[in-house]
């Protein structure tokens, strides 16, 4: 059998061509003279025709899918914006007010090639306007009119069809995986307060009255600058680490993906700079919640309303609500004012649920960071593991400590009165926030730490007064 030559084919595609050329002379001139159900007809089919001699598929990718954000199209533009910066003419340039980082992202009707896997794959930006809708509202000066238009964005991505599995089972799922990574890198840490007007208007599937209102936290502390013996630190950050990279495990098990831990300690220990550490760590946003004032019922919304990725911080837990025995809640009615309803508080089988019953399970990737400074006040079942998993005593500075903060507040690492300070630091109780005062007050790094060693001795002073009355209460 014998082969075509080149020039045999020749015209075979000249007809070809002649031949659609032909078809979409015709379909335009019957859209002229044809009803426009018959013309919708025709054109349909046309367009079915022409799909059928393509080899490529185009997936449309829209930004909303009603009133839902399109989690595809959103980590598309965040994945092509880390591609396209370098081969394409026009990028769009944006700066949110609360972020740090400048945003460029791929603009509409610019086109894209990427390649994954040896395979090329078509990107291009699209964007369809729709009619304007005029609404109606009245402001008690008269009822006014406002035209909004909406417009829909969407990528289109084009390859060859035989590639439609590997799109969808491994392209769109890396697409998905970079742009996550690239969000957690380029995040704001934030810092949540409860805003209780709005939390008494909430229902708990309603977000038209977040209850959460957030700052940026500025806070600078790291686990390099926390005044902390480092194997303390080092166990932390490996329970971090390990707690993070362990979704599957946690799926399969049957639990719900959280941990636990309870920071202890006198006042100025450094618990508060130990959250924010782990805050900057895992780049999670802080939940500062204040069990006082609330009930069961507003716990529950609360939880329903913070987000994955998170750290819910409940601060002086000993104190902070009346965490009576489960088996004497109803029985223990003393000593309460005139018309005071059990259900005006939290209770301790409430608390209980929210950080270990299903409402706990209503997220993933969450830390529940609970401080006190007495631990023994604590009743016992909040303190066995799967509540609080890790307790981590915030004790006195020790000398590790004092000779870290000496080198973050005055960039020294030796000094010739280093050696009678952690003398010092062994006989007195003192808190790493009281030796940063003491730090803090002079610039110069020798009249800082004699005035460092000058507070150790008025205390050991007071010490020693102090013990001096009690001998004499007890005689």
């Amino acid at each position: 059998m014998t082969s075509s030559s080149p020039e045999s084919k020749t015209p075979t595609l000249k007809t070809l061509i002649s031949t659609v050329g032909s078809v979409a002379t015709a379909a335009m001139v019957a859209r002229t003279l044809l009803p426009s159900d018959f013309q919708d007809y025709l054109y349909s089919g046309f367009c079915n025709f022409i799909n059928k001699l393509s080899r490529h598929l185009t997936m449309v990718i829209y930004e909303f899918d009603g009133v839902r954000e399109n989690e595809i199209y959103n980590a598309a533009e965040i994945y092509l914006a880390t591609r396209v910066s370098h081969d394409i003419h026009r990028v769009k340039v944006n700066k949110n007010p609360s972020d740090n980082n400048i945003i460029v992202a791929m603009e509409i009707n610019e086109r894209f090639t990427d390649v994954y896997n040896g395979v090329k794959f078509h990107w291009s930006l699209s964007s369809k306007k729709f009619p304007s809708t005029v609404y109606y509202s009245d402001d008690g000066y008269g009822s006014r009119s406002t035209n909004r238009s909406t417009q829909q964005r969407s990528f289109e991505l084009t390859f060859h069809r035989k590639h439609t599995d590997l799109v969808l089972n491994h392209y769109f799922p890396f697409i998905l995986n970079v742009a996550e990574t690239k969000k957690r890198k380029r995040k704001t840490v934030k810092i949540f307060t409860v805003d209780y007007n709005q939390l008494s208007l909430m229902m708990p599937e309603s977000q038209d009255h977040p209850v959460w209102t957030s700052v940026s936290l500025d806070h600078p502390a790291t686990f390099a600058t926390l005044a902390m013996d480092a194997d303390v630190k080092e166990t932390v950050m490996n329970d971090l680490n390990r707690f993070v990279e362990r979704r599957e495990y946690y799926r399969r098990v049957g639990k719900a993906w959280k941990r636990g831990y309870l920071l202890y300690g006198p006042p100025g220990t450094g618990k508060s700079s130990l959250i924010a550490a782990m805050a900057n760590y895992l780049n999670f946003d802080i939940y500062d919640l204040e069990l006082a004032d609330l009930t069961n019922s507003m716990l529950r919304q609360l939880l329903l309303a913070t987000a994955n990725r998170s750290i819910l911080v409940v601060e002086d837990v000993d104190c902070s609500v009346e965490l009576h025995d489960r088996a004497g809640e109803d029985a223990v009615t003393g000593n309460r004012p005139q018309g005071y309803r059990p259900e005006h508080r939290v209770t301790l089988s409430g608390f209980l649920n929210f950080i270990d019953g299903l409402w706990s399970s209503c997220g993933d990737e969450r830390i529940i960071v609970f401080t006190t400074n007495r631990k023994e006040k604590l009743d016992p079942a909040l303190l066995r593991p799967g509540r609080m998993d890790v307790h981590i005593n915030m004790s006195y500075c020790t000398p590790y400590g004092f000779r870290l903060l000496a080198s973050n507040y005055h960039g020294i690492t030796q000094h010739e009165r280093f050696e009678e300070i952690d003398d010092l630091i062994g006989k007195v109780e003192i808190t790493p926030a009281e030796v940063a005062e003491q730090l803090l007050r002079d610039d110069d790094a020798d009249r800082a730490l004699g005035g460092l060693v000058e507070f150790f001795n008025v205390k050991m002073q007071e010490n020693e007064e102090a013990k001096a009355k009690e001998i004499k209460v007890i005689k």
